[in-house]
């Protein structure tokens, strides 16, 4: 795989590349100046970043997913079962939108906050096993437990980090954190 390849593969930055691709042709710019921007392309933290992989489990930080879309649009791009973490300081999701996506896809689920009962109360007749914890590195660790090679740890809260973060920023660098200390 080129380079181009290796950091447009999750599906949004294709899409979000073509579409660059379209506007800037409209407006005369040039094909090779495109390319090098595209070739240049860098993910932004937090967002379907791929942390790392460890003895064959890749660990996902999509802290910034803190709504149901953005959740919809990660576990839809996920083709590897899921180890889903989830929660933090809930608006009073309807998560039925998310639900055929986590029922096909997430494996476990670990909910992270200090009020998890909403979202257990909906997805505990979804999918088992269901762990809830208030601290970064049990729900890292229990994931990783959890997880066979192939699997897919993914960070993508569909809520709010309020409750035990200063925001999505530190919740994803504690997550990272979390990772490279298994």
């Amino acid at each position: 795989m080129n380079t181009l390849e290796q950091t447009l593969t999750e599906r949004k930055n294709i899409c979000n590349g073509m579409a660059g691709t379209i506007a800037g042709r409209l407006i005369d710019v040039r094909k090779q100046g495109i390319k090098e921007s595209l070739d240049g392309f860098q993910n932004i933290p937090h967002r379907l970043e791929d942390v790392a992989t460890v003895r064959g489990i890749q660990f996902i930080n999509d802290s910034k997913a803190t709504n149901l879309n953005a959740l919809w649009y990660a576990l839809e791009s996920m083709r590897s079962p899921v180890i889903w973490l989830a929660g933090g300081q809930d608006p009073g999701n309807d998560y039925s939108i998310v639900a055929p996506l986590v029922k096909e896809k997430v494996k476990a689920m670990i909910c992270l906050g200090v009020d998890n009962a909403n979202v257990v109360r909906f997805f505990r007749d979804i999918t088992q096993p269901i762990f809830e914890t208030r601290e970064m590195h049990v729900a890292v660790n229990i994931a990783y437990e959890l997880g066979d090679p192939g699997d897919v740890v993914l960070l993508s809260p569909a809520c709010a980090s309020f409750d035990l973060y200063d925001n999505y920023a530190d919740r994803g660098s504690q997550f990272k954190k979390a990772i490279y200390e298994l």
